[in-house]
């Protein structure tokens, strides 16, 4: 998986004026915990975090404070609900030796053979949550829709990858091909006939 490195500021509890002030100034106050760490307040440059937030990829992010260098994962992230821009961020730490719970984006590959039917190519979902080690954990997974038909399925539990567990309900839909109306209406008037 591709790292990102961003540069941090360590900072201290501070009440709401102190976050408001950090703010103002186009820096956004982040957290970082767990693997073993004692809670670290920090803030990052809103701009730099943007290489992070506004892409459909996942990094490991190297966060540099201090000189010291953690990796971490995006844990949540909260925005103005107007503004749109990134409020707070919580970063979690993680251990090259322990598995890392990430969401990784998909791929879709091939053409399927329910549209070349007729049908219709739904993709209900864009990443899936999955758990590795971090050198096992890949930057996106490939899904090969060549042989789905017409009414067919694939679901997030006919995704097999070597030494990576997949967090996300089994039963979840990844994509589909779906029937159309000209489809229906084609076969009514076959039988018509």
């Amino acid at each position: 998986m591709q790292h990102f490195e961003l540069k941090g500021q360590i900072r201290q509890v501070g009440n709401k004026a102190v976050i408001k002030a950090f703010r103002k100034q186009g820096l956004v106050p982040c957290n970082l915990y767990g693997a073993g760490l004692q809670n670290i307040l920090f803030t990052v440059d809103a701009k730099e975090l943007k290489g992070v937030t506004d892409t459909p990829k996942a990094y490991i992010v190297d966060l540099v404070l201090d000189g010291k260098t953690y990796p971490a994962v995006l844990h949540e992230l909260q925005w103005h609900p107007v503004k749109d821009n990134c409020l707070h961020v919580d970063f979690l730490a993680v251990d090259a030796k322990k598995p890392v719970a990430i969401s990784v984006p998909l791929v879709i590959s091939g053409h399927a053979v329910g549209v070349q039917k007729g049908g219709k190519f739904v993709q209900n979902l864009r990443a899936l949550r999955i758990s590795a080690l971090m050198d096992k954990l890949p930057d996106d997974i490939t899904i090969d829709i060549s042989k789905l038909d017409i009414d067919k399925k694939i679901k997030a539990a006919d995704v097999k990858l070597e030494g990576i567990s997949i967090l996300t309900d089994k039963d979840a839909v990844i994509c589909t091909v779906r029937a159309t109306r000209n489809m229906d209406s084609g076969a009514a008037a076959e039988s018509a006939e």
